[in-house]
């Protein structure tokens, strides 16, 4: 009888463990498959169709990734990537597109002589810069953004997505230094440009303006003296401020260098010799009676350094 018992505690025991390792079985690995069969899986395409403001999951977006490797159909890679774009805007996202190998992919399509692919691509590219660790991905494209920028059609939405990209990616000091060969360029576009394209531009000289190691650079560029139009009391105050703003940085980062403005030898025709010039210095003057407050303040805060 002891043995029967014994036998049949055992048999138990072993139906007890084996529906254990099944539960456990379930919880490391079926979570998946039960999620594929209680919810309908989206093929690929149908992600793309939208809306485009839905958050999808890990699953949809190794989909949509694969399917942007995979066809050519100039339809389905831009809405693949307008998905891909407004999916890179959330953090958890940001992470996952990266893991599962994705940014290669989308700045692949940075090289498409479809216009519209380009801006869709870079704008997905500008989302997914906001993540640090991305970022570290995302610059090996820089020079070729760069390259483009000025290659693009002048005010062109493309254009724009580049200098967003390039905004974005130099807003820490890390990578600064990838754009120094190219300042001259930014500074031509700047007066090239129109409204929304100078403001842009601005931006970005901002951030390189903040870095006391891109000072030289940016003060021993040659640029036209058409430049100092941008402190034309009558251009906007968008501009205007912005540009009085990198006037600023330029000096607080020179007083950072310890050097004096007027001792540092800069070249006829280059930033400097515009920003610390007579002309300039009338200019700063105008401004310091200007109706804008804060045009105002900045231009007295900038006049004792003539």
């Amino acid at each position: 009888m002891g043995g029967a018992r014994d036998a049949g505690w055992v048999a138990a025991g072993l139906v007890l463990g084996a529906g254990a390792c099944y539960c456990i079985y379930w919880l490391t690995r079926g979570p998946r498959r039960a999620r594929r069969r209680l919810r309908p899986s989206r093929s690929a395409e149908d992600l793309t169709d939208g809306p485009y403001d839905a958050v999808l999951n890990a699953e949809q977006l190794e989909k949509l990734l694969y399917l942007l490797e995979s066809t050519d159909d100039p339809i389905i890679v831009e809405k693949a990537l307008v998905t891909l774009g407004n999916n890179a805007a959330f953090s958890t996202n940001q992470a996952i597109i990266r893991e599962l190998g994705g940014i290669p992919i989308v700045a692949n399509k940075i090289n498409s002589p479809n216009q519209s692919i380009k801006e869709k691509a870079l704008n997905a590219l500008n989302n997914l810069s906001v993540n640090v660790e991305n970022q570290v991905k995302i610059k090996v494209y820089v020079q070729r953004v760069c390259e483009d920028v000025f290659a693009d059609p002048l005010n062109s939405a493309v254009q724009l997505a580049g200098l967003r990209l390039l905004t974005n990616m130099t807003v820490t000091n890390n990578y600064q230094h990838l754009l120094s060969s190219y300042i001259t360029g930014l500074l031509h576009l700047l007066l090239t440009g129109n409204g929304s394209t100078k403001v842009q531009v601005l931006k970005l000289l901002l951030n390189l303006s903040e870095n006391p190691d891109m000072t030289e650079g940016l003060l021993s560029a040659q640029v036209d003296a058409s430049f100092l139009s941008l402190y034309d009391g009558r251009i906007t105050s968008e501009i205007l401020l912005r540009a009085l703003t990198l006037f600023q940085n330029l000096n607080n980062c020179l007083r950072v260098e310890g050097c004096l403005a007027a001792q540092l030898p800069f070249a006829k025709g280059s930033l400097f010799s515009l920003l610390y010039g007579e002309d300039c210095a009338q200019k700063m003057r105008a401004l310091a009676h200007h109706h804008d407050a804060d045009v105002k303040e900045k231009a007295l805060a900038i006049l004792p350094k003539f």
